[in-house]
């Protein structure tokens, strides 16, 4: 199947709004490019690993979106998103499938995240310290849906996670994906000793990568994911929920609903500058919310009250 691919070339210091805008008018994954390669299209480079940051003076987005997407739409809703940034240099072109993977899984290499969590590619070796007694190893193909821990959104939840299990506070817990992208912290939360998952997003896409990536590793039967339409209301004493600053401004109110008295939430998708607002908002139900920031990106956590 083909998708619409759009690329554009930007400061390193203005990708994170680039980036932005792109997923919030519904690109399905979004990948960053030396801009100074000759054929950039053709060496993909991803974004950079954890803790890494990438010494390119120009970075070259590339954005995938369904094939029949209507090009000068795009345009005039990144315009709108976002009117400050110069949108006049993107170039569209028509990718299959093997392209865009093939790209991926040539730069994907596992990573670890706190004391116990592996994402491994699923066609890659364990390293050995992944092999080591304990570890929670996630073996992940995240097709077209966002999620593969390279991102510093996920990373931080990945981390939060990490240290919930090192507390003993997933055990046996059922865990709420709120956005739930390619699976990866739903997946992560079953590996970590939490006893079921729930994941929700409104992309399909998303729905088939993450009940994909659960069978790879073989806790299917401890997962079910949901549209937000089909969702069945619940509480849930742990949740998690990686998407925009926007829409966790607009789901205040649903995820709020969606965490037990006394369970914990984390926040991530928050550009610096971002938080306050979101403090604010979330304030009215949690308490001990605290900040975490990797390069550009913030995460949000805190507690339910009674």
């Amino acid at each position: 199947m083909p998708w619409l691919e759009l690329t554009l070339r930007c400061a390193q210091s203005e990708q994170p709004r680039y980036e932005s805008a792109l997923e919030d008018v519904g690109a399905l994954a979004v990948t960053l490019l030396d801009a100074d390669l000759d054929t950039p299209n053709e060496q993909a480079i991803l974004e950079p690993g954890v803790g890494e940051t990438p010494l390119w003076g120009e970075i070259a987005l590339s954005a995938l979106f369904p094939h029949d997407a209507d090009a000068l739409l795009l345009l005039a809703a990144l315009d709108a998103f976002d009117p400050a940034l110069d949108w006049t240099q993107v170039r569209f072109r028509t990718v299959e499938d093997q392209d865009w993977e093939r790209a991926w899984m040539d730069q994907y290499v596992p990573l670890s995240f706190g004391a116990k969590t592996w994402i491994v590619p699923w066609n890659r070796e364990l390293p050995e310290a992944a092999q080591a007694h304990g570890a929670a190893v996630v073996r992940l193909d995240p097709g077209l849906a966002f999620g593969s821990g390279t991102h510093p959104t996920t990373s931080l939840c990945l981390q939060w996670l990490d240290a919930l299990a090192e507390a003993g506070a997933l055990d046996g817990r059922t865990v709420l994906d709120f956005g739930c992208g390619s699976g990866i912290l739903a997946l992560a939360a079953l590996k970590l000793g939490a006893a079921r998952a729930v994941g929700v997003d409104n992309d399909p896409q998303a729905l088939i990568a993450t009940h994909d990536n659960a069978e790879r590793n073989g806790v299917d039967d401890r997962i079910n994911v949901f549209l937000p339409a089909d969702e069945p209301p619940a509480q849930y004493p742990i949740v998690v929920a990686n998407i925009l600053a926007s829409a966790l401004d607009t789901l205040a109110d649903t995820l709020a609903a969606r965490v037990a008295p006394g369970g914990r939430i984390a926040l991530s998708g928050i550009l610096a500058g971002q938080e306050d607002a979101l403090l604010d908002r979330y304030g009215e139900w949690f308490e001990a919310l605290a900040v975490a920031q990797e390069g550009d990106w913030i995460r949000i956590d805190g507690v339910r009250g009674g």
